[in-house]
Formats: structure tokens, sequence, C-alpha cells
């Protein structure tokens, strides 16, 4: 079986970025792929601030990126860059730990001048790690994402397209072959 670790990067409780990971994620599960889920927001700040590589705590999530085909990101955009907790967690991975996985990049931000940030800031250090291959991945605007009462995420028909899409790229890269094998 397929596994796929789906990291949400954001600090926030009521995160749209958090939910999205998930609904992609879902997407994801209902074509068999075994998906983990790390939301960077809920490991221990203390380890992720002092640079604890070796935290029991973090233990199961490296395990998790280790044993993956495949890596989801997802941040919201700041100050024109991801997230900083999810900085912290990306530099305690080791140098290679993206090495031979295929990885989609999944950004949100509150205005369309801030899409370069998946380019520019994101997918270098996507590609530090050793990714085989990072998708082109998609930048989502806050407004394209709703919460209904029920707490349920609602999205516009635009992007409901656009995940699908994606997701069906992702789903041929980790299906397909594995360069150097």
């Amino acid at each position: 079986m397929i596994r796929v670790v789906a990291i949400s990067g954001s600090p926030s409780a009521s995160s749209r970025t958090l939910r999205l990971v998930r609904h992609f994620a879902a997407s994801l599960t209902t074509e068999g792929i075994d998906v983990t889920h790390i939301d960077v927001r809920e490991l221990p700040a203390e380890d992720l601030v002092f640079a604890r590589a070796s935290s029991p705590a973090l233990a199961g999530p490296f395990a998790a990126i280790a044993s993956a085909a495949g890596i989801v990101v997802g941040t919201p955009t700041y100050k024109a860059a991801y997230s900083g907790v999810l900085k912290t967690f990306l530099d305690l991975l080791p140098a290679r730990a993206f090495a031979g996985k295929a990885v989609f990049p999944l950004m949100t931000g509150g205005t369309p001048a801030h899409a370069l940030a998946l380019d520019y800031a994101l997918r270098p250090v996507l590609v530090a790690l050793g990714s085989r291959a990072v998708c082109s991945g998609l930048f989502v605007l806050d407004q394209q994402i709703g919460i209904k009462d029920d707490d349920t995420l609602l999205l516009d028909g635009e992007l409901e397209q656009q995940l699908t899409a994606c997701s069906r790229a992702f789903l041929e890269i980790l299906r397909g072959p594995v360069p150097g094998r």
C-alpha cells in the first residue's frame, strides 16, 4: 500500500489550511492511499523551538515521513513565505528526509500577490530535503474556502475542480515508476 504523510503547518486551531489539507488527504484515502496526518501545531513547541530532533515526541512523525512514498505539505502564507511553525519542523528533519518521495505543496493566502510564495519560498526547501518530484502544487485564496456553521469545509466550485485535478496528478506520480529503481 502506498503511504502518504500530510503535514499541516498552520499555528491556528481554526485553520482553513488544516481543513484543506485534511480534505485533500481524504481524497487520497478514497483512492486507496494510506494517509498519516501531522499537525505541526500539536507537536511540543519546546522541541521545535529548541531544535530537539531526538525528542521522543518527534520520533513518530519522523518515522511516518521516512516510510512514506509521498508528502503533502500545507501552510498558510505569512510575510510572503510559509509559516514559522512549519519552518521549525522542516529544519529538524534529516537533510534528505524527502529523498525518493513525491511532494505536493499546498498554500493558502489572503491575496493573489502571495501566490509566488509557493515557488520562491516553499518549493526550495522541499527540493533541499531531497524530493524526487515536487508537484506544481496549489495556491488557494482564503476567500475560496468557507466554513459552515457545523464546521464543515465549503469550497468554491473552481477550487474543488483544481483539487480534483491536483489529486489525480499526485496519484499518477505516486503510482508511477520511481527513478533509479
